[in-house]
């Protein structure tokens, strides 16, 4: 998500002009196998928060897009779609716009999993500040989403969080559905990890829905997490849970980490260090790698889809790295330029 207390940082065109010209013209810059930007309401590359499901024989990625440039069209951020046969070359086609009145500033994260023939979608709100919440669709196709009349259908209770709810993941884990997502402290600045259940045999409105503890899962601790741990993506592989997360905020830069956990309400993490960090100087993603989205193929290997960027968040592309496992534990293929 972007966070109202990262700054952005732009050089200014005098300073541009007052530099000396390069004697000789930088090389192009290199760029990941997918590098996916949706410039379509924005009128520049920008989609993040990743998500991919494969649906009838096609690849489907779920991803937020920034408000429209236009002001006659639906304001607010949307959840864009886009397809693809190779994982590689994507297609934009389609939107998801506000619908419901808790919708009405915008909508983000969509989060889509298949359960018995269906895509249910988790997303949160977004432009609501404190009173963001996460919201629930469901859909035949992938495409066209009919709501849950009960949205919005969580947030956490308690003091010791603001209330807000953002950047979920959903994953079936112990014959229940459990959403692990965003929130904050109570002065908006600690972003952490919560967890809820429902029965995997309930209808996931807002009924159905029990807290995991009364507190986060995880939270910031390491230096290069700053003050925010969010985007959440849950995978399991035998008994175990993985748990890749972004560390840090917006361009702080955000970097992904990893933690493992046997039961969803414990998690500790494998690295000390980014699983995947931010780029160098000049590089496509020299400000950010973040929002992490897992993906396990029909073949079994497993891709890791993140957002990143080189301009403080002035545009924001979307790509993946592939994972191998040793020991338990995930390592990035070197298969990227």
């Amino acid at each position: 998500m972007i966070c109202a207390y990262a700054l952005a940082a732009y050089v200014s065109l005098a300073a541009i002009a007052a530099a000396p010209a390069p004697k000789d013209p930088a090389p192009p810059m290199a760029t990941p196998r997918m590098y996916f930007g949706d410039a379509t309401r924005h009128g520049r590359p920008f989609a993040k928060d990743p998500c991919v499901l494969k649906l009838g024989g096609r690849y489907l990625l779920y991803y937020s897009e920034a408000p429209p440039a236009d002001p006659k069209a639906p304001k607010g951020w949307a959840i864009g779609i886009a397809e693809s046969r190779d994982l590689v070359a994507w297609k934009k086609v389609g939107d998801i716009l506000p619908e419901q009145e808790c919708e009405k500033n915008g909508i983000v994260n969509g989060k889509a999993i298949l359960l018995d023939g269906k895509v249910h979608l988790f997303y949160n709100t977004y432009g609501n500040g404190k009173n963001d919440a996460l919201c629930h669709a469901t859909s035949d196709d992938g495409l066209r989403f009919t709501r849950d009349p009960t949205n919005p259908i969580l947030r956490p209770t308690g003091d010791w969080n603001s209330g807000r709810a953002i950047d979920c993941d959903a994953f079936e884990f112990q014959g229940k559905l459990w959403i692990i997502y965003a929130t904050r402290d109570p002065t908006m600045k600690v972003q952490m990890l919560v967890a809820a259940t429902a029965d995997r045999r309930s209808d996931f409105g807002r009924a159905a829905w029990k807290s995991v503890g009364d507190g986060p899962v995880l939270r910031p601790e390491l230096t290069w997490e700053t003050q925010c741990i969010e985007a959440p993506s849950v995978l399991q592989r035998g008994d175990n849970l993985y748990l890749f997360y972004g560390g840090g905020y917006n361009n702080d830069p955000q970097q992904i980490g990893c933690a493992t956990s046997t039961d969803g309400a414990h998690w500790t993490r494998i690295f000390q260090e980014p699983l995947l960090a931010n780029g160098k100087l000049g590089t496509w993603n020299s400000s950010e790698s973040g929002h992490p989205g897992i993906f396990v193929d029909d073949n079994g290997q497993t891709y890791m889809f993140y957002q990143g960027n080189n301009d403080k968040g002035r545009t924001w592309f979307l790509s993946w790295v592939r994972l191998g496992w040793k020991d338990d534990k995930p390592f990035i293929l070197a298969d990227q330029p």
